[in-house]
């Protein structure tokens, strides 16, 4: 375990915190106009899954724990779980949704995400900031809609609703953010 302060601490890292560990779901610096900035962290206990949201001062210490980061390409989804292999020796590991969360709708084959475990065990999972994926439905522009900076709903093909500029329409490859889906540009392919 090494001590930093809680600012420092991102998505993804594992905390020891009583004993137990903790993945960091969302991590969030808030600074007031007046008063001690703080530290917000969601965070899910790896033992039993358990959510739970931690308020520190910026400047406080937390325990981060040693974690094995390494990177791994996705294969398949195997009931409740997904498959990753390590590329240089080919060890699969299966990781649990539970771990992976809502980033799921993103998981692409071959893809290289970031795994962290801790003891052999796979406790987060990192992936790529963004994904490219391709339209498959958008609604009609409206009538009047045709400003620079007008969006429009749209379906991609994973799922995922998101906003697209009017000109994007079905068939077109985009690329999208993991974090949210938000759309940031056209597929140069």
């Amino acid at each position: 375990m090494v001590g930093v302060i809680a600012s420092s601490v991102r998505k993804g890292n594992v905390l020891e915190k009583d004993g137990k560990l903790y993945v960091v779901l969302k991590a969030e610096n808030i600074h007031p106009g007046k008063g001690t900035p703080v530290t917000h962290l969601d965070m899910r206990r790896i033992g039993d899954g358990v959510k739970t949201v931690e308020r520190y001062r910026t400047t406080d210490q937390v325990e981060r724990a040693f974690i094995d980061e390494r990177s791994y390409n996705y294969l398949y989804q195997d009931g409740e779980h997904y498959v990753f292999m390590e590329p240089t020796t080919f060890e699969q590991v299966p990781v649990s949704g539970d771990v992976i969360g809502d980033q799921k709708v993103y998981l692409i084959e071959n893809m290289e995400v970031s795994l962290s475990l801790f003891n052999g065990v796979p406790v987060a999972i990192e992936l790529p900031a963004r994904v490219t994926l391709e339209i498959v439905e958008t609604e009609p522009v409206t009538k009047g809609q045709t400003a620079s900076g007008s969006f429009k709903p749209a379906l991609l093909s994973n799922g995922v609703r998101t906003m697209v500029p009017t000109h994007i329409v079905p068939g077109i490859r985009v690329v999208v953010q993991t974090e949210d889906g938000a759309y940031l540009e056209r597929a140069k392919d």
